[in-house]
């Protein structure tokens, strides 16, 4: 096994692997709500394709698989995809970041099939805001699938929170208020310029140092030592041992210490979520004049010829940043 090493000597083992760019939600930061530009379902990866890609790459040291969207639960197969990387030799840990609206039905049989842990995106505790948010009357299917997911054994349960300036950024201490009486663990995530509609603003966007500072006004925090290459600075709550995440993608980058490679949907491999270059494996997969021993070495290839073009950082801070031309729901968080 060969070790996915960057010229920066950071070894990845973490793969986020979109299922569609499709989503049950219209989150004003992510999508318009009128949004049409979908992936023509062709392009998209077979579940044979998908399962082929990942066998490469954890062949080649990928030890955790967190499987994304668009909104992953909208893939009808989706069960049978966590059975089958369940299956593949060493199989690696494997979670899910959702919306949580299908999760009252799928949670059992998700869990049956080998998922372990899960992400729920929820921006607010207030149903009408909810809906002017995501243009869907739907936060109590939400609810319904985060107690679906306990009930599951899902643990920890991590609950992803995009705060927005003059929106929902008054709600930071309800929903860690709410958390810490569901036994859940809150991560606020910084906004990133990464939405179909062009709209982010560094003005507008709530920041790591904000969010710090409104929650310390209700609790005590300190830092949790050990940070490793996760995205998200924790802090214990009050003493502990309950703890909230910040993630400041924009303002405080991890991207030293970035473990992480991604899929989309349609087989292109990225470096980082921000990378204006992809590798493209449905090419490889799709070429009819390659054995399968071949597209096997050739996938491999593609893993390594990409985690060696990486760059150190995101460059969001550059003067010379461009957005990239695809928003977060085709790449995959």
């Amino acid at each position: 096994m060969s070790a996915l090493i960057d010229t920066f000597g950071r070894a990845h083992r973490d793969l986020r692997v979109s299922l569609t760019d499709r989503c049950s939600l219209r989150c004003s930061y992510c999508m318009p709500h009128d949004f049409a530009a979908w992936l023509p379902s062709e392009e998209l990866l077979t579940t044979d394709e998908l399962i082929a890609v990942i066998e490469a790459a954890v062949s080649q040291g990928i030890d955790e698989i967190r499987l994304t969207g668009g909104e992953p639960l909208l893939r009808p197969d989706i069960v049978e995809i966590v059975a089958r990387i369940n299956a593949i030799s060493n199989p690696p840990k494997l979670s899910m970041t959702t919306n949580g609206l299908a999760l009252a039905k799928l949670a059992a049989p998700l869990v049956g099939a080998g998922l372990s842990r899960i992400n729920i995106s929820l921006d607010t505790l207030d149903r009408e805001r909810f809906k002017k948010l995501t243009f869907r009357d739907r936060i109590n299917d939400v609810f319904a699938g985060i107690d679906a997911a306990r009930a599951a054994g899902l643990k920890p349960l991590k609950i992803n929170s995009v705060l927005m300036r003059g929106v929902n950024d008054d709600e930071a201490i309800a929903l860690v208020r709410w958390a810490l009486k569901e036994s859940l663990n809150l991560r606020f995530i910084e906004q990133m310029p990464l939405d179909a509609g062009g709209a982010w603003s560094r003005d507008q966007m709530i920041t790591a140092d904000e969010i710090y500072a409104e929650l310390s006004k209700e609790f005590s925090l300190s830092p949790v030592a050990n940070r490793g290459s996760s995205p998200a600075e924790e802090f214990y709550i009050d003493g502990g041992p309950a703890v909230v995440g910040i993630i400041g993608s924009v303002t405080r980058p991890f991207c030293g210490d970035c473990d992480r490679v991604r899929l989309t949907s349609d087989g292109q491999i990225r470096a980082c979520l921000f990378s204006m270059t992809e590798t493209d494996t449905r090419a490889i997969l799709r070429n009819r004049d390659l054995t399968n021993e071949q597209k096997r070495e050739s996938l491999v290839k593609a893993f390594h010829s990409t985690i060696e073009a990486k760059l150190p950082g995101h460059g969001i801070n550059d003067p010379s940043f461009i957005q990239p031309t695809r928003p977060m729901s085709a790449i995959g968080g």
